[in-house]
């Protein structure tokens, strides 16, 4: 019965992934036909590329809480259980996520704890790469500015110490046992590595889009890839709509619009980068799922 349960959840978060999709493509396919075929298949690629460093960081997360699982194993766990982002209110990603942990042999206390701390980590590492755009931002959002003052905050927060308690306090407060053992400075590190490598190949993808039409060369990829942190970060809080959607683009038209690009152009290409988004994940978790289950010779047991 569980399976069943499992297998519906997953076919449904697909669909709202493909609806998404489909819903924009017309847009999407209009705004690609002024980009050359290269720059838009390298702007996939790079995408692809970005999500699969960002598992990289949340396996790593997982190997440290327990039994290594492996990435073929994990990237199925953590892509396929991310499309839940597509459903209206963020909290199914991790749901799903740990339903799959848990066909997998492992706690669903685990995954969550990976996650939870991959999604501080991440934000954190947003934050700071966000300074890219900083003067973008605050000369077009001056608001924005309680951004970047949780910056040395963030950072503090990163302390294995500080990340230990903080995480335990969490699991106390929703009655699950603490971390097992404290944190250390190379799993932060891998974790917030990965992130912020994720949040420069992000920035290459966006780049390669809006270079083009013209925007400025070396300037212009410090401002897109310090434009997908700021806009991945705020889609992150906005978490009631499904994977941040209307509030990442509002973000990211602000910056490109500061690099030279036009309202028209910045609001065509950041379409066209929620578009290949979603085309990302659908692959990388389709492609997660094919590998996971052909390398699989057993289920997991250790949590």
């Amino acid at each position: 019965m569980l399976d069943v349960v499992r297998w519906v959840a997953i076919i449904a978060v697909v669909g709202f992934a493909a609806k998404a999709l489909v819903s924009h493509w017309d847009e999407f396919w209009h705004t690609l036909s002024d980009v050359a075929w290269q720059s838009s298949l390298l702007s996939l690629l790079a995408l692809v590329a970005a999500i699969m460093v960002s598992t990289y960081g949340w396996q790593a997360m997982v190997d440290d809480l327990g039994a290594p699982i492996g990435y073929a194993r994990g990237s199925q766990i953590c892509l396929v259980g991310s499309l839940g982002k597509y459903v209206p209110g963020s909290v199914w990603a991790y749901l799903l996520q740990m339903e799959l942990g848990r066909k997998a042999g492992l706690a669903r206390a685990r995954i969550f704890t990976a996650s939870l701390i991959q999604l501080g980590v991440g934000v954190v590492s947003a934050l700071v790469v966000s300074l890219l755009a900083a003067p973008a931002v605050f000369s077009n959002s001056p608001r924005a500015l309680w951004l970047f003052v949780l910056i040395p905050v963030g950072l503090a927060m990163l302390h294995p110490k500080v990340l230990t308690w903080g995480t335990s306090l969490v699991l106390r407060i929703l009655r699950r046992p603490g971390l097992e053992h404290p944190l250390g400075w190379a799993v932060v590190g891998k974790v917030f590595g990965a992130s912020t490598a994720a949040w420069a190949l992000q920035g290459v993808h966006l780049w390669l889009l809006a270079n083009s039409v013209g925007a400025p060369g070396l300037d212009g990829f410090i401002l897109c890839v310090g434009a997908m942190a700021v806009s991945m970060t705020v889609g992150t809080f906005a978490f009631i709509l499904p994977s941040g959607v209307g509030v990442r683009e509002v973000a990211q038209v602000a910056v490109l619009t500061a690099s030279g690009l036009t309202v028209g152009q910045a609001t065509a290409f950041a379409v066209a980068s929620r578009v290949m988004f979603t085309l990302a994940d659908l692959l990388t978790a389709g492609g997660a799922a094919v590998a996971a289950r052909a390398s699989a010779s057993r289920p997991l047991t250790s949590a």
